[in-house]
């Protein structure tokens, strides 16, 4: 079994979409790393969250606003030789993008980052109060890179995959 990466934007947003949460890593002010689960949105390279507007998470941010985000979608236990206990491994996917945090202001922005956080979830379309989006701290994360491997993955899967974490191709 192998680890690819994927550089195809359909592979990688398909993979985001399959995910209905995202981990952020930040620094807190202790400098330690500090992981959430949380909510999301994705709409052209760019991830969108929302929080309180205070707290840790948002001193972390305020103090040094780049960030890292996981996205891991459910996964399933595989095994090359099902007698043999070392043969099993879990295949799936996962994305790790780094960027830097913006906190969005503009009311009518607002509205449509919560748009498309509401997208992420479900086709309903909803109208948002003045109060419930004053009250919220909206992020903005453009994507600065990212990248997506596919893990336990069977030999052959992807034929014309030329890149796999080995160094190795898979080139015919």
């Amino acid at each position: 079994m192998h680890t690819l990466y994927h550089h195809e934007i359909d592979v990688i947003e398909a993979t985001i979409r399959q995910c209905s949460v995202c981990f952020i890593g930040v620094v807190d002010a202790n400098n330690l790393p500090y992981v959430l689960p949380m909510n999301f949105g994705y709409h052209n390279k760019t991830i969108y969250l929302h929080s309180a507007p205070a707290g840790k998470i948002i001193d972390a941010l305020n103090r040094n606003p780049n960030i890292c985000i996981t996205f891991c979608p459910p996964s399933e236990l595989v095994a090359q030789h099902p007698e043999v206990a070392c043969s099993f491994r879990m295949r799936g996917k996962s994305i790790v993008v780094n960027g830097v945090v913006r906190f969005v202001e503009d009311m009518d922005e607002k509205r449509n980052v919560f748009d498309i956080l509401m997208g992420q979830y479900t086709k309903k379309t909803f109208a948002y109060s003045d109060p419930a989006i004053k009250n919220v701290k909206v992020w903005e994360v453009k994507v600065d890179d990212w990248t997506c491997k596919e893990f336990g993955t069977p030999p052959n899967t992807y034929p014309n995959q030329r890149e796999m974490i080995s160094g190795h191709s898979n080139k015919p």
